[in-house]
């Protein structure tokens, strides 16, 4: 039987034993993963990627400053409303004709306004001949008094009598030009020259005072009226340059000028009210109340950008595929704020200039997965035969 000194030493290389092993299990195990690994990439079919697939960053010009939305906005807009109840007998022009000033818009019923004139002039011509009256009998009065055949009280009382008259005779005349007034306001008119963009009323309807019916802007003075979160008020100023994006002209970017800046934020949203005139009135486009998105440029620092096609997102997390050689890799990234008016996103680390990544990648690469590159395809037209599908992944097999 062995003695204990022996047992001992038996028990200590028995533990020195199985602690190295461990690593080697734990080698073993991480030799087997990145084995797993270089087999799928090598199981995986070659990828073939035409030169449009393939982005190159180099670095640009990123403006930094507070965030603008809003919309595209006429400085001149009218909103013509009812002055007179009537109903509407006549629509003359529809949304989006061109109007001139002056141009007659709608028509309303006049028919009861037309009878009121007629009672108010035979009102003025009745309160004249009462007036002209009183006044020769005043000037009769006269003749007699200074004669000594009547009393200065008559005198006084016909001119009291002429006096009333004339004041009827003011008043008369004030209801003809009221009545007149409100003649002319059955006819809607356009205030300026412009484009009607809107109309609320039609033949039929009712109408009461204060009742909205046309819209008329003036599509040479739009602008963009956009809101800025107050927490960048000191950041801004007027004559800062903006620029921004319109829905509708994606691929268009808009420049302008900080004019004016509101004294007061929202209460609610906490946003303050900018109005930004466009650098070239020209490019604007003639419909308002387009969104628009944009950045007011109170810094620029240089940056690599990539768009938000190229990004694969996990969570909080963002990779990109670089192209090595001849193989992909899946690199992650850290990314800035979005850029509101280009759609990209700053990369702050991860990737350096003149790194090559997918444009848009698909979902089935394989880390280290291999490929290969094709000739640009010439025009389909020219070759008589559909063109390529533009995904960027294309397998060989």
């Amino acid at each position: 039987m062995p003695s204990l000194p022996v047992l001992i030493c038996l028990a200590l290389l028995t533990v020195l034993l199985a602690a190295c092993q461990k690593p080697d299990a734990a080698g073993a195990k991480a030799s087997a993963g990145a084995t797993a690994a270089s087999a799928t990439a090598a199981a995986a079919p070659v990828l073939l990627l035409a030169p449009e697939d393939i982005t190159t960053l180099q670095p640009s010009q990123l403006a930094s400053g507070p965030v603008i939305t809003g919309s595209v906005q006429p400085e001149r807009r009218a909103d013509l409303r009812a002055e007179v109840a009537a109903v509407v007998l006549q629509v003359l022009k529809e949304n989006g004709e061109a109007v001139r000033a002056g141009d007659l818009l709608m028509r309303l019923d006049d028919t009861a306004i037309r009878d009121s004139l007629t009672s108010a002039d035979e009102a003025v011509r009745a309160a004249q001949q009462a007036f002209d009256q009183s006044e020769r009998q005043v000037q009769r009065l006269k003749t007699l008094q200074a004669q000594g055949m009547t009393s200065t009280q008559a005198l006084e009382d016909a001119e009291v009598r002429g006096n009333n008259a004339q004041s009827d005779l003011v008043a008369a005349k004030a209801r003809v030009v009221a009545a007149r007034q409100q003649l002319a306001r059955t006819n809607v008119r356009a205030p300026f020259d412009g484009v009607l963009s809107e109309r609320k009323a039609s033949v039929g309807d009712t109408v009461q005072i204060g009742k909205e019916l046309i819209k008329v802007i003036d599509p040479h003075s739009l602008r963009f009226e956009g809101l800025v979160s107050a927490d960048r008020l000191g950041e801004l100023r007027t004559g800062q340059r903006v620029s921004f994006r319109i829905n509708g002209y994606a691929q268009s970017d808009f420049y302008g000028k900080v004019r004016r800046i509101d004294a007061a934020a929202n209460a609610t949203t906490r946003q303050v009210a900018l109005i930004v005139d466009f650098e070239d009135p020209a490019t604007a486009p003639k419909v308002a109340g387009l969104f628009a998105e944009g950045r007011v440029e109170t810094g620029s620092v240089q940056g690599l950008m990539v768009s938000e096609a190229s990004l694969v997102r996990s969570g909080e997390t963002a990779q990109v595929w670089r192209v090595d050689g001849k193989m992909l890799s899946k690199l992650e990234v850290k990314l800035g704020e979005r850029d509101s008016r280009s759609g990209n996103v700053p990369v702050r680390s991860g990737l350096v200039a003149g790194d090559r990544i997918l444009r848009n990648p698909g979902s089935a690469l394989v880390n280290g997965q291999r490929i290969e590159f094709a000739a640009a395809a010439a025009p389909a037209a020219l070759q008589g035969v559909p063109g390529p599908d533009p995904s960027p992944a294309k397998a060989m097999k």
